[in-house]
């Protein structure tokens, strides 16, 4: 149904100040949180109390000047990132994750990126049982007070989306269950993660009305589309955007929400919403601060960068009037490297193989979308890239990421604004930060704060080390 305005009863009414409610599932979920932190809180001071001047690793000067990276410097529970099997949620595979979490109903095939959120939380995976009481939870919580509608609405439509996202976060902000309780002082530190909590599941619930709202606002005019309470979060998301009315198009957009969910704690994202909130700042602060990380060009920006890469091959092979072969592609990858240009989608920090969510999407698109132009020629690049970089000697994995397909996925069903895409990527990873803040909080870490230290310093100490 379309609509100027996402209608509820409710709008108008402070109506999040009663969803502190404890509904069943919320309840479950808070009982097995406070049962596997009680089990893993004395392993954490056994460290703290044993163990706190052994050294685990160095740090050595490349890395300071190297953005900190290979530093082991934090604890994410949620996620580990192996080189070969790739992101593992709670010791799974992605490919686990998918066979394993509760389908939508009656033909799904993808894993619902809800379920993952309780497995990113709890270590188990949900039954269907939990995942449609979650569901119904968050479709409960997901409705928007009228000032965030207005909030949003005030904005150019011209905005980058991301902006106008980070922007929408904020103006829930006044809700927050954890920041008013302890504005009024008396909540004990013990309690911190329960209001994270509660905070958490609603921003959830209500970052997909959000982000559709700021598409169709930046993209159609302001026709919106109203949430369908029978649908999953992600089937619901990908309905309000209003693309396409194909049901795979849903699958698709659950199958991105669950890959993306979550990646280790140290990426731009991630840590900048665990910083944000080791300070006691509630998710909304945290997590509008951490998409801001995320909108930077070399961090969220990659998935546009590859459709735009592939979409400029294409238009190659069209102004020559030919088919892409080996060949062809052969030619345009090394007249792309002769420039100094690096191929997009191609390559990973940490990975040493294929990447396993590379792996995924390509079979979702092999079943659904083979015919598609787009796919096709990511098929000879998937063939023909890989042992072109690895002759170079300079890339340590030249195989596709995750990056390679989905801008290809989501522009075959109609979502081809690509200044959209990392939207998509922060409606998804909103599941990982959330779980990685409440756990943060029920483990009792403290504020972050390195120390920094000059370039004079950096230099004499490198120096005299150097020398001996």
């Amino acid at each position: 149904m379309l609509s100027r305005q996402l209608l509820s009863p409710r709008i108008g009414v402070l109506g999040s100040r009663f969803y502190h409610h404890a509904a069943p599932v919320i309840q479950e979920l808070k009982t097995k949180v406070e049962h596997l932190a009680a089990r893993e809180q004395p392993r954490l001071l056994d460290i703290k109390k044993k163990y706190k001047d052994v050294v685990i690793g160095d740090v050595t000067a490349g890395m300071v000047v190297g953005g900190m990276r290979g530093i082991k410097a934090m604890i994410t529970d949620t996620s580990d990132l192996d080189p070969v099997e790739g992101i593992r949620y709670r010791g799974m595979t992605l490919k686990e994750v998918n066979a394993a979490l509760p389908k939508a109903q009656p033909n799904g095939k993808i894993g619902l990126p809800e379920g993952a959120f309780w497995l990113l939380m709890t270590g188990e995976v949900p039954t269907p049982e939990i995942v449609s009481n979650l569901n119904e939870e968050m479709h409960r919580r997901s409705w928007l007070p009228a000032d965030v509608i207005e909030s949003i609405d005030a904005l150019p439509t011209s905005m980058h989306p991301m902006t106008q996202l980070a922007i929408g976060i904020l103006a829930m902000q006044p809700y927050s269950q954890f920041t008013q309780k302890h504005s009024q002082g008396g909540l004990a530190k013990k309690d911190y993660w329960e209001y994270i909590l509660d905070d958490a599941i609603t921003l959830i619930a209500r970052v997909p009305q959000v982000a559709a709202r700021v598409y169709r606002r930046s993209f159609y005019n302001g026709i919106f589309i109203e949430t369908d309470p029978h649908l999953d979060w992600a089937g619901n998301f990908a309905n309000m955007l209003g693309v396409s009315e194909d049901d795979n198009f849903k699958e698709a957009t659950r199958l991105y929400l669950t890959m993306h969910a979550d990646h280790e704690g140290g990426n731009v994202s991630s840590h900048t919403t665990h910083l944000v909130g080791s300070a006691l700042a509630d998710p909304f602060y945290a997590w509008a601060a951490g998409i801001c990380g995320l909108a930077g060009p070399l961090h969220g920006l990659a998935n546009q960068e590859s459709l735009n890469w592939l979409t400029r091959l294409r238009e190659y092979h069209q102004r020559l009037g030919i088919e892409p072969s080996a060949e062809s592609v052969t030619q345009y990858v090394k007249d792309t490297m002769a420039k100094g240009l690096v191929v997009p989608g191609y390559g990973h920090a940490v990975l040493r193989a294929t990447d396993p969510r590379y792996v995924l999407e390509r079979e979702f698109c092999l079943e659904h979308i083979a015919d598609d132009p787009m796919f096709k020629l990511s098929e000879v690049c998937f063939e023909t890239i890989p042992p072109i970089l690895q002759a170079t000697g300079k890339i340590q994995n030249p195989y596709p990421n995750v990056d390679a397909l989905s801008g290809t996925m989501m522009q075959h069903y109609g979502l081809k604004e690509s200044d959209y895409y990392t939207v998509t990527f922060a409606v998804s990873r909103t599941l990982g930060v959330m779980a990685q803040m409440i756990w943060a909080r029920a483990m009792a870490m403290p504020i972050e704060r390195p120390k920094s230290v000059t370039l004079e310093w950096l230099s004499k100490t490198a120096f005299d080390k150097a020398r001996k």
